[in-house]
C-alpha cells in the first residue's frame, strides 16, 4: 500500500497577516492540528485559503481547505477522515489519496478512472474501480463530496469545459445508481485547468483526463463533533 499524502497548514496571525509553516506542526497529531487551527479562527481562515486556492484552480484542494471547522471538533473530524483515507487507499490503490486538514482530496487518474479522448462515458475498468469506492462511501455517510472533471488540451477551451462537466456528472450518476445518496454529491467541470501532466504526449493527455473528489464533513458530522459524539 502506498503512503497517503498529507498536507498540513499551520496558521499564525501576525499584525493581521496570515503565514504558513509546516515545520511548527510536523510532529502534531490530527486532533492537535484541528485545535490549533481553531485557535486562530479555523473556519474563517480556511475559507480564505480555500477561496484563494480555488481562484487559481486547485478545485478539490480549495474546497477541502474552505471547509475547515477547527477547534476540538476539527480534530475529531480529522481523525474520522484519517480512517476514511486509509480505507480508500486500501480499496483503490491506483488512486491518489491526500489528507488535507479536515478533509480528503482524492484524484482518480488513468490508473483508476480513465476517459477516452472526447468521451464522458465510463469505461468498464472505470466502473469496476468506482465500485470499490461505493463500500467506503457507504461506511462514511456523513460527508459531502464535490466531483471535479478535467480534460486534456485537445479541442477548444469551451468544448473542454462542457466535456469536463459531463465527466463529473457521469461519475456522480454512476455512484448514485449504486445506491449512494445523490444529494451528497455536487459536480463541477474545470476543463483544461490544473493539468497534472504534459499535454504534449498521449500519456500526459491521458493522465489529465481525470476526476478529483473533495470529501468534507457534512452538517451532521460537524454537529456530532461539536457535541462530542
Amino acid at each position: 500500500m502506498k503512503k497517503i499524502s498529507v498536507i498540513i497548514i499551520a496558521l499564525v496571525l501576525v499584525s493581521g497577516s496570515v503565514f504558513t509553516s509546516c515545520e511548527s506542526v510536523k510532529n502534531t497529531n490530527n486532533t492537535q492540528r484541528g485545535a490549533g487551527i481553531g485557535a486562530v479562527g479555523g473556519a474563517v481562515i480556511g475559507g480564505i485559503l480555500g477561496n484563494n486556492l480555488g481562484k487559481g484552480g486547485n478545485g478539490a484542494l480549495g474546497a477541502v481547505l474552505g471547509g475547515v471547522v477547527g477547534g476540538v471538533a476539527g480534530g475529531v473530524i480529522g481523525n474520522k477522515m484519517d480512517k476514511q483515507a486509509r480505507e480508500i487507499d486500501q480499496a483503490l490503490p491506483g488512486a491518489e489519496v491526500v489528507r488535507v486538514g479536515e478533509g480528503i482530496k482524492l484524484v482518480l487518474g488513468e490508473n483508476s478512472v480513465r476517459f477516452d479522448t472526447n468521451k464522458s462515458t465510463l469505461t468498464a475498468a472505470a466502473k469496476a474501480n468506482l465500485d470499490k469506492l461505493v463500500k467506503v462511501f457507504n461506511e462514511y455517510p456523513d460527508t459531502d463530496i464535490v466531483i471535479y472533471g478535467y480534460t486534456d488540451s485537445t479541442g477548444t477551451p469551451e468544448y473542454n469545459l462542457k466535456l469536463s462537466g459531463e465527466r463529473a456528472a457521469s461519475v456522480r450518476s454512476y455512484l448514485a445508481g449504486k445506491g449512494l445518496t445523490s444529494a451528497r454529491f455536487s459536480t463541477t467541470g474545470l476543463g483544461i485547468a490544473d493539468p497534472i501532466a504534459t499535454n504534449d504526449t498521449p500519456e500526459g493527455r491521458s493522465q489529465n483526463r481525470r476526476v478529483e473528489f473533495a470529501i468534507t464533513a457534512n452538517e451532521k458530522m460537524v454537529q456530532d463533533a461539536q457535541d462530542g459524539k
